[in-house]
């Protein structure tokens, strides 16, 4: 390896705090991947959580990789290597285990050229006891793997706190008596719930290219595979475990307030498969708050719904109160108080995000959002009241049952949301700048739009150009899209099944050529994105136990049909989901 890549690694681990450095001897040898460049893969929370988790025994030493930038590539290619871990700077191939962390689909096609770029075959069946073992975890690992399934060996389901204990014990085990690696797959699927080894499965396909039946291939393999819940009130308050300036979430402690959400929103994964909605013990945060105080004066405060915390407004003023700076991300319009916009104001955010998802109140009804344009009004009105926060605005386009009146009603609310802010700070002379968000409707498994096509592509582009036209008159508001030909690609990852494992190797070998893989692809794509599922139709992703019936996701999807809302989750008081139930 060249001196200059040895100097780039070496400076970026002496700007962090809290990088775990071990001796190699005897230990489990583990490299978590995150498939992206350092500055995102850093600040993700989970992947901090499960770096720290691993290190925390003994037997094991965790190091992290990330995807190359354009500068690392060249000085490793170079020097003729891949991607290296930042700890002791080896290569994948050194490593027991590499561990993926999957936070995002899009982010599928980097696993492939990191493997590659690692000299670690491509497809699990090509690789022999001298490969290190590769797993997958993160949430799209226990939302839909299917489209990575030839990729990997195994993936480890569900929440990490919940699952890696019995995983590395059992690996640890099993490694000591040299047990080859077909019979190591064969005995973690068998003894572990939450382990799926995609190899262990075959499926057989009906003439119209629906899923027929999905098959054990080796006795004792379960045909369902629990996905791990981890009760929060059983561990320490998750905070980042490395702090660095090198990443958009610059020198701030992240703090996990809670995990999922009860709004059941139905378009949204997170609402569902980290059921039930668990918050942290007030006292629990408070305590965890003070320690980082004593080190740090900036806290992000990461939640589904922040402002659901049990105690937040008393947390936010402990904060304030010592000095410490916070802040939040996307708030809930109808929890907002004017006391926690002070403490926003004083602790100098500048920006406040809503998401109102919808511009009509009877499509919010479909996505069950629980929310009102009275209650988006006197949101704003406290906003602009308080102070000249600039507004970031979440809308979604390309969602189930959406009219063209539906599209309108969101440069109505927009201009509405626009004028109260004008409204209430005519006396300060200043407003703050709105900016538009919106994004197209993605259908995401074990939700009830799962059965929903997305929208082609053509339309979505007709509805941002409509967009666009109408506010382009508009001063003080601007937007951004996201493109929707990648919303495709991210449906295709999202609900298709293992068929569409190999579009992503057709992408990887034609450098990211999504339409030329399309064009050579004996997979139409269409398939999988723009045709509706049938409610007796095995979805690619039903073999995973989230605990949830599919009979109370039908419901839901018959609700939104017919513009209704449901309510808010309760936690142990219904059984309207299953989840509460003991599995």
């Amino acid at each position: 390896m060249s001196d200059k890549t040895v100097s780039l690694y070496r400076k970026r681990l002496a700007g962090e705090k809290g990088a775990i450095r071990k001796d190699w001897g005897g230990r489990i040898s583990i490299a978590i991947v995150y498939p992206n460049y350092y500055r995102i893969g850093i600040s993700n929370l989970g992947f901090q959580v499960v770096y720290e988790l691993l290190n925390r025994w003994d037997f094991v030493v965790a190091e992290r990789v990330f995807l190359p930038e354009e500068k690392e590539m060249s000085l490793l290619f170079g020097a003729g290597k891949g991607p290296l871990s930042l700890e002791s700077q080896l290569p994948l191939l050194k490593f027991d285990i590499i561990a993926f962390s999957l936070s995002f689909e899009n982010d599928y096609p980097n696993v492939l050229k990191i493997l590659q770029m690692g000299k670690i075959p491509l497809y699990w069946a090509e690789r022999n006891r001298s490969h290190p073992l590769v797993i997958g975890g993160g949430i799209t690992s226990f939302l839909n793997p299917e489209p990575l399934a030839e990729f990997f060996d195994l993936f480890l389901l569900g929440e990490a706190e919940a699952s890696l204990d019995e995983f590395i014990g059992f690996f640890k085990d099993i490694k000591r008596v040299h047990t080859g690696r077909k019979k190591l797959l064969e005995t973690l699927a068998r003894d572990i719930r939450y382990v799926y080894v995609p190899g262990l499965y075959r499926l057989e396909y009906k003439g119209d290219g629906s899923i027929k039946i999905r098959i054990s291939a080796k006795k004792g393999v379960p045909l369902k595979v629990e996905s791990a819940r981890q009760k929060l009130s059983e561990l320490p308050v998750n905070r980042s475990s490395i702090l660095t300036s090198d990443t958009e979430f610059a020198n701030r402690v992240l703090i996990e307030m809670g995990r999922g959400c009860g709004r059941s929103c139905r378009f949204c994964a997170a609402g569902y498969v980290y059921r039930p909605p668990r918050v942290r013990n007030k006292e629990d945060l408070i305590d965890c708050v003070d320690n980082v105080l004593e080190k740090d004066k900036r806290i992000g405060l990461l939640s589904a719904s922040v402002l659901d915390t049990p105690g937040i407004e008393e947390i936010s003023f402990k904060i304030t109160e010592k000095g410490g700076r916070f802040s939040m991300a996307s708030l809930r319009a109808d929890l907002l108080t004017e006391n926690m916009l002070l403490q926003l104001k004083r602790t100098g955010q500048k920006s406040l995000a809503l998401a109102p998802e919808a511009g009509s109140e009877r499509l919010r009804r479909v996505i069950n959002k629980h929310l009102t344009n009275e209650q988006i009004t006197e949101a704003v009105r406290m906003i602009a009241g308080v102070g000249d926060f600039s507004l970031r605005l979440y809308f979604l386009i390309g969602l189930p049952t959406e009219t063209t009146g539906d599209v309108e009603e969101i440069v109505d609310l927009v201009k509405s949301i626009k004028h109260h802010m004008v409204k209430e700070s005519r006396d300060r002379g200043k407003i703050g700048q709105i900016r538009l968000s919106v994004n197209c409707f993605i259908p995401k498994a074990f939700t009830p739009f799962q059965w929903f096509p997305m929208d082609s592509v053509d339309i979505l582009k007709e509805k941002q150009k409509w967009i666009k036209k109408a506010f382009s008159k508009e001063g003080g508001i601007k937007i951004s899209f996201d493109v929707p030909k990648w919303a495709y690609i991210q449906t295709l990852l999202s609900v298709g099944d293992r068929r569409v494992g190999s579009i992503l190797m057709l992408a990887h070998e034609f450098n990211g050529n999504w339409a030329k893989a399309f064009r050579h692809s004996e997979v139409n794509p269409d398939f999988f994105v723009l045709r509706p599922k049938g409610f007796d139709e095995i979805l690619p992703w039903d073999f995973i136990d989230h605990g949830i019936r599919k009979e109370y996701l039908i419901k839901e999807y018959g609700l939104a049909i017919k513009e209704e809302e449901s309510d808010i989750c309760h936690v142990g008081e219904c059984d309207r989901c299953g989840v509460c139930e003991p599995r």
